[in-house]
């Protein structure tokens, strides 16, 4: 049931004015809160999201914050972009003014039952695939979070009879209250922004949070092939879990070439692995955690396995775009840490060539190096990198500048019969939008 936080002449304060902060504010405007909304960006630079704000008498600070402005809150909502150890927070904080994520004041009014996904990899397609099978099989679904759609802009559309599915990012789960999930799914842990969390530990820790509200009648699903994951198990939800190489007491695991759920010592088959849409070791996984949370929540196994079947994917996520003179490209923009990038690579048989690029979060990019000296794949010169990851000389032996983007357009003739994947291993925004624009030109 939702447990409504009293917004009306609170006052309140959302500090950055992206996709978030704008849902954010507008919310709490519409619920008769006196709204400041402040970003570090001239009005210029946000561009045409001013325009509600304006309509809605929220306040503005723009071009930097005002300490001021913080110490004088009932509540503040910071965007997941902003750090929760920012002075100004902490500063406030130290003054006793509340402090929440977006999805701590989202849950308090979500109506219907939640499904919370987190985890360092996967999230984006086993969100989206778990919303997918459980719509195909009748249920009224919402899918909202970390994958582009902020949860607190969908409040309105949820009922005591949705089923909201949510991807969770540990920067929207570290500063969260009472939220809670009816069923929170783990799909993995591996070291990533730690450039925001600092250490390995507190990023642990940021997701774990997923579970610390979660009661008896709420359930659990955890990778069972994860050593980093399982120690996190809760102790209050029923534990459940998923596993492609052990069969699980409980949970979704694979028996010869069948997924197969067991619940109370009762096992059914769902699936045949050769019935999967998607590719890699990891997409099993995905596969395996959205079959457990969906049998969860209700859907039979006959509803779920055509709710695998008819899974297409999700953008950016090795999304195959084009073949050109024989190089067939797959953009692979969502892998934004090591572990995905690996993990994107063991899709590929064959010969491949990797482009990377974006910020360095403070990952372990020795990993990646060892790997590629011991694959053929992508030995001489099959990598580029560009920004952060080159200067590092991070990926791999052998790699070369990509100056441009564009270089991409023409193929060398040795790499006829070769997939390119176009990647990150890093996070930064403005080079992830290049490569998808590219990508999608590639298509067309």
């Amino acid at each position: 049931m939702p447990n409504p936080f009293e917004l009306r002449g609170k006052r309140v304060l959302v500090v950055g004015l992206a996709r978030t902060g704008v849902a954010t504010a507008l919310f709490c405007a519409a619920r008769g809160a006196h709204v400041t909304a402040t970003d570090a960006r001239t009005e210029n630079e946000i561009g045409e999201a001013i325009a509600p704000l304006r309509t809605a008498s929220i306040s503005l600070e723009l071009g930097g914050h005002r300490e001021n402005t913080f110490l004088e809150e009932d509540l503040i909502i910071p965007s997941p972009g902003v750090p929760a150890d920012a002075p100004l927070l902490q500063a406030a904080r130290a003054k006793g003014v509340t402090i929440w994520s977006e999805v701590e004041l989202a849950g308090r009014y979500l109506h219907g039952r939640l499904i919370g996904v987190t985890g360092s990899n996967g999230k984006t397609t086993t969100t989206s695939m778990i919303e997918h099978i459980l719509k195909n099989a009748g249920f009224s679904t919402i899918l909202a979070g970390n994958i582009g759609i902020p949860l607190i802009g969908r409040v309105e559309q949820s009922s005591d009879n949705t089923i909201t599915v949510a991807e969770l990012s540990s920067f929207q789960l570290e500063l969260i209250d009472t939220f809670r999930p009816n069923i929170s799914v783990f799909l993995n842990l591996t070291s990533d922004h730690l450039d925001r969390h600092h250490t390995l530990e507190e990023y642990r820790r940021a997701k774990a949070r997923v579970f610390e509200n979660q009661t008896e009648a709420d359930f659990a699903v955890l990778n069972a092939d994860d050593p980093a994951t399982t120690p996190l198990a809760p102790a209050k939800p029923r534990v459940y879990w998923f596993s492609r190489k052990q069969r699980v007491a409980q949970g979704a695991f694979v028996r010869e070439n069948e997924i197969v759920f067991r619940h109370d010592g009762e096992e059914k088959v769902v699936l045949n692995l050769q019935e999967i849409p998607l590719a890699g070791a990891h997409n099993l996984e995905n596969v395996l955690a959205a079959v457990a949370a969906t049998r969860l929540a209700g859907a039979e196994p006959s509803a779920i396995a055509n709710g695998v079947r008819s899974f297409a994917g999700v953008e950016h996520r090795l999304e195959f775009v084009a073949e050109v003179r024989g190089v067939r490209y797959y953009n692979d923009s969502k892998a934004t840490n090591v572990d995905a990038t690996l993990k994107a690579l063991d899709a590929f048989p064959g010969r491949i060539l990797i482009v990377l690029g974006g910020k360095d979060k403070g990952s372990d990019y020795r990993q990646r190096s060892y790997r590629a000296r011991r694959d053929d794949r992508t030995r001489g010169g099959n990598c580029l990198a560009r920004g952060a990851l080159r200067r590092r000389g991070a990926p791999c032996p052998g790699m070369r500048q990509l100056r441009s983007v564009s270089e991409l357009r023409t193929p060398r003739p040795r790499f006829q019969g070769t997939g390119v994947s176009i990647g990150t291993a890093g996070g930064e925004y403005k080079f992830r939008k290049r490569v998808r624009k590219r990508a999608e030109t590639l298509g067309k």
